[in-house]
């Protein structure tokens, strides 16, 4: 590999999606390609931080072990209805797994920005200093599970809704190479996955989320109906709507600004929440980088 460009690691939008990041980027590793920049939009800004800090690891092996009950429990309706993503317990974890309050993204040795956007202009925000921790919660605060966040005067939501895949941050921040994840290529005309419903072994969950956990359990919000002719549940209108919105955008910025590699993993049997799937996403992760390999080696001047 020519040792003199500086790579760009390109992680784009695609909630549950984007375990599949943690495989691309170990994959990488063992062909010794280490970006010098990465960019993140959404869960990609989460996973790619991770890395940033040296965490990545450790995320990985929180990911695997998830199972559908533990993804429930991060889910509450609060009066203010801001948000589906219960704040407490996401806080939580992104200290345990990504950074803490204090880590700072101009601290860290590569080169790092999150994709958010301002919710009253729609303008494109990139958080490259500052704390890592905001910089990630605004970049994955996608409407309709999460409340936006306030940074510097302004409300900020989903950086997916206006660059889902940072190809044009990583070349501003001077990527020679650009290598793109895009985790949402082959979701759209996809029909709606039947229910399989989740099953939970023990209801009797104590306190004020035991209903709610049932019902989200129960998929009511999970998964599309058996009946073709029933109204799509909630979060799945929210998922179609997004992903129809983020491959659209995605297909315009790659016209005016192609990545020099593209990754495009075949991912559109997982669902918005379906965190528990984590090693799979991964193991797919990795075979689409080995399936790259030659691509790779020839741009990369090996």
């Amino acid at each position: 590999m020519n040792d003199e460009l500086k790579i760009g690691l390109a992680l784009g939008s695609g909630s549950s999606r984007g375990w599949t990041h943690i495989g691309i980027i170990k994959e990488l590793a063992t062909l010794g390609i280490t970006p010098d920049i990465v960019c993140g939009t959404s869960v990609g800004a989460m996973v790619g931080a991770a890395y940033v800090m040296g965490n990545l690891e450790k995320l990985e092996n929180w990911a695997c072990s998830v199972t559908r009950l533990d993804v429930a429990k991060f889910l509450d309706i609060n009066m203010s209805m801001t948000g589906f993503v219960h704040k407490k317990r996401f806080h939580e974890f992104l200290n345990d797994y990504i950074a803490g309050d204090d880590d700072l993204i101009e601290d860290q040795e590569k080169t790092y920005a999150a994709v958010s956007t301002d919710m009253e202009s729609g303008r494109e925000i990139w958080s490259t200093e500052g704390p890592m921790i905001q910089a990630v919660w605004s970049s994955m605060s996608l409407p309709g599970l999460f409340p936006a966040i306030r940074n510097d005067h302004r409300w900020l939501i989903d950086g997916g809704l206006v660059n889902p895949v940072p190809v044009s941050v990583c070349r501003a921040l001077g990527a020679d190479v650009v290598i793109a994840v895009n985790l949402n290529g082959d979701i759209v005309g996809k029909h709606f996955q039947k229910s399989s419903a989740l099953k939970v072994e023990n209801n009797s969950i104590g306190g004020k989320l035991s209903e709610l956990v049932k019902e989200y359990t129960n998929l009511s919000l999970f998964e599309a109906k058996e009946d073709d002719e029933q109204t799509p549940g909630l979060l799945n209108a929210i998922a179609a709507s997004v992903n129809i919105t983020q491959d659209r955008i995605t297909r315009s910025r790659m016209a005016g600004d192609p990545p020099d590699i593209m990754i495009s993993p075949k991912l559109s049997d997982i669902g918005l929440l379906e965190l528990y799937r984590a090693e799979e996403a991964i193991n797919k992760g990795r075979e689409c980088v080995q399936r790259k390999i030659s691509e790779i080696e020839y741009v990369l001047g090996e």
